[in-house]
């Protein structure tokens, strides 16, 4: 593959995994394969794609802002604050640990948050018992249960997003269409302690052409996702969340 195919294969991902990350999330099962494709191991390219969609994100969020609404008891200052925490933690374990084991268990987080997703908040009215019987979630279990999500965010990424959807409706009951501002703006926050991180440890530097290539589309789709996200009936918006964890469980399955 040319230098040029190259550029022009991350660039396209990186706007088709910008756009993912803000309408639903995933973005990061189009993003790897592309920086691997394009000559980066699999490390590198772990850590490539976070810093790359680092912006997009920020840009997702920063359109999507006036949407977000608080998330359970705890503060979304609090919140974000764990997310940061978590995603900083997440990075130090991918840079000194082996990842073998950890991709083992992926495919089965995928898999528990596509069910919760699908038939999390439809058996809750089956049972007569919403979230506001069952109490939902407290502060400390809130943020401990967004803390381990932070971790394996800040660790691989992929659909981090998906899993913090599956969290908050489980535990909560919020609805994946409202609570999907919230969703880009922690997914930020990961992001944003994690790729520090990476810019000063890892070798993500080291082509810095695919990244800014990568970078610049993951900036314009997260923009347009974010702003598609908002105008997207309810329906169809938990149709693409459903419809991209269904996808990356599977994908996971047959690579595992």
């Amino acid at each position: 593959m040319s230098e040029t195919s190259e550029i022009l294969l991350v660039l396209l991902a990186g706007l088709v995994a910008g756009t993912l990350n803000a309408v639903g999330g995933g973005g990061t099962f189009v993003a790897l394969p592309a920086l691997v494709a394009a000559g980066l191991p699999p490390v590198t390219a772990n850590a490539a794609s976070t810093i790359a969609l680092l912006p997009g994100s920020v840009a997702g969020a920063w359109v999507s802002r006036h949407e977000i609404t608080q998330v359970g008891a705890a503060s979304t200052r609090a919140l974000t604050l764990t997310s940061v925490l978590g995603g900083g933690l997440g990075a130090v374990l991918l840079l000194v640990l082996p990842s073998s084991s950890f991709d083992v268990a992926v495919p089965w987080l995928l898999a528990f948050a596509t069910v919760v997703l699908a038939f999390g908040r439809p058996v809750l009215r089956l049972l007569g018992a919403g979230p506001e019987r069952l109490g939902g979630l407290g502060s400390g279990a809130l943020l401990t249960g967004q803390f381990l999500l932070s971790v394996y965010g800040g660790y691989f990424g992929g659909a981090v997003g998906i899993l913090m959807l599956a969290l908050w409706s489980l535990g909560l009951g919020l609805d994946p269409a409202t609570a999907n501002p919230m969703r880009i703006a922690q997914v930020t926050a990961v992001y944003l302690s994690a790729a520090g991180l990476f810019l000063v440890a890892s070798d993500a530097l080291a082509t810095p052409w695919l990244l800014v290539s990568m970078l610049t589309g993951a900036v314009a789709g997260g923009a347009a996702g974010a702003r598609l996200a908002l105008h997207l009936p309810a329906r169809a918006l938990r149709a693409v969340v459903l419809g991209t964890a269904a996808t990356m469980t599977l994908l996971y399955f047959l690579r595992a």
